[in-house]
């Protein structure tokens, strides 16, 4: 089996962040989502992966490389704009062959991996087999209906009134009948060439579809609130370690990682909280569910829920929370905002 990895995609609902980074790569507990995604893939033992990029394909090239640091051999293929997801399958097409596969949208978290769905995929080896989740809104979805059986009836993109709340959440397995159904469908009203279209080509002419629920967490990491969700959520996992500097002024407890080169200084922190490589932490009290990224500096700053990304610098903040502060952003204030500010961006606001 091969992977398929969707890391195209303008990231719209991501800005101001995405104007700067690929979507993929914004970190969670200090790690790209990309990286959770191709560690997911390797754990189902594949090692040929195949990985869509678009206007960003620098960014995600020199993150991933040739894959071998992930044990794996990766080939880019590029998307001059968005067409949609069937289309990626279209492009992948020579790279594909006609192995089975699994697609996989480059933005979205599965901590707990698709190994048994993979499993199941494999011994059953249906046409098409889909992951879906419970969603409050279906119409932002692909949404796939049941019948009574339990059987896949029928899938609709973003339907106005949803007979079903499973939405489609981003891993896919195929085998190559996926290939024709592909090349059949038209594009949608919004001018792509949906996959819940190719899939529903596919139900219509007797192949064999599957819909597995996911029990597991899954977020699409898509929106800077479920960033924050989603980086809440993964620190709550974290084995403690401290590998750099906490002075004897400081407190530490809970779950906390202080990488190498950090250093903490009359500051207290309650974990879950990652501290970066190279960070100063000074007189500080990070609360719980932080991330602070690697290189930054963070003085007299009380700070708890967040995400301070690599080489950010913030001080003066008495009460920052459930906030987003961008790559080499600076922020100086002693006011008591939810904040999101971009990559390299400079904000001081006067006590």
């Amino acid at each position: 089996m091969k992977a398929l990895v969707l890391s195209g995609g303008s990231g719209m609902r991501l800005r101001p962040f995405s104007h700067s980074m690929a979507k993929q790569m914004m970190p969670i507990a200090n790690k790209p989502v990309l990286e959770y995604v191709l560690l997911n893939i390797r754990a189902l033992g594949v090692t040929e992966i195949g990985i869509i990029v678009g206007d960003r394909a620098q960014e995600i090239i020199d993150f991933a490389g040739d894959g071998s640091r992930f044990g794996a051999r990766v080939t880019y293929i590029h998307q001059d704009r968005p067409l949609g997801l069937a289309h990626c399958v279209i492009l992948a097409r020579a790279f594909l062959a006609d192995d089975d596969f699994v697609m996989y949208l480059g933005d979205n978290m599965l901590p707990q991996g698709v190994a048994d769905v993979a499993d199941d995929f494999a011994a059953q080896r249906p046409d098409a087999q889909v992951l879906v989740h419970k969603v409050a809104d279906p119409r932002a979805f692909g949404v796939v209906e049941l019948d009574v059986e339990g059987r896949v009836e029928r899938l609709v993109e973003k339907p106005e009134e949803p007979r079903s709340d499973l939405g489609l959440i981003g891993v896919y397995f195929f085998t190559p009948a996926i290939h024709e159904a592909v090349a059949s469908i038209e594009p949608s009203a919004r001018g792509e060439l949906e996959i819940t279209d190719a899939v529903q080509w596919m139900l219509a002419r007797g192949a064999d579809v599957r819909a597995t629920e996911y029990g597991g967490y899954w977020k699409d990491t898509g929106r800077a609130e479920d960033v924050l969700d989603c980086n809440r959520r993964l620190l709550e996992a974290l084995q403690p370690g401290i590998a750099g500097e906490v002075d004897a002024h400081s407190e530490v407890g809970g779950v906390v990682v202080v990488e190498a080169g950090a250093r903490v200084v009359r500051s207290r922190i309650e974990g879950p909280v990652i501290v970066g490589a190279g960070s100063v932490i000074e007189d500080c009290h990070i609360g719980p569910r932080t991330s602070i990224g690697r290189g930054c500096v963070l003085r007299r700053t009380g700070v708890a829920g967040s995400i301070v990304l690599d080489n950010a610098s913030v001080s003066g903040f008495a009460g920052l929370h459930d906030s987003i502060i961008g790559r080499n952003a600076s922020v100086s204030a002693s006011a008591r905002p939810r904040l999101v500010v971009g990559d390299d961006t400079r904000v001081e606001v006067p006590a």
